[in-house]
């Protein structure tokens, strides 16, 4: 079980470290440190592991419902299938698969790319927020945690 307090921190988290990273990242000079790469990282790990919460909580309650709900529910689905192939493309080109290391070889292209993924994570997390958990605290009754 997972709290709505908890999805919402972990998305304030997510959204904090973007923010922290749109202005280290958009220093070329910062992008090779330790530092810069540690966050990063850990960034990645955080967006992975809230799709995952996402995909494993949510889909189940909205899918036995409504035409409506269902919909919403293939639509955030689409989403988070579209999202995860975005992010490992992008971690296949600018990331070392060996180590937790940044490969930027054209920083102009990495920047641009960066922003784009940067983008649609927040957009997503903007759209649970607004859309996801109030129709999924509507369909459950459960104002505190998806079951």
């Amino acid at each position: 079980m997972i709290t709505y307090d908890e999805l919402h921190n972990q998305n304030h988290k997510i959204t904090e470290h973007a923010n922290i990273l749109h202005y280290l990242l958009a220093d070329r000079s910062l992008c090779d440190s330790k530092v810069t790469c540690d966050l990063f990282f850990h960034f990645v790990d955080m967006v992975k592991e809230h799709i995952e919460v996402t995909d494993k909580h949510f889909y189940k309650h909205l899918l036995v419902c409504d035409q409506e709900t269902k919909n919403t529910a293939t639509k955030f689905m689409s989403g988070s299938v579209e999202i995860k192939k975005v992010f490992s493309e992008y971690l296949s080109k600018w990331c070392n698969k060996r180590g937790k290391q940044l490969r930027i070889s054209d920083y102009e292209n990495f920047k641009s790319e960066t922003d784009e993924v940067f983008n649609m994570v927040l957009d997503r997390i903007q759209a649970e927020t607004e859309n996801l958990y109030p129709l999924v605290k509507e369909v459950t009754g459960d104002l505190r945690a998806v079951v």
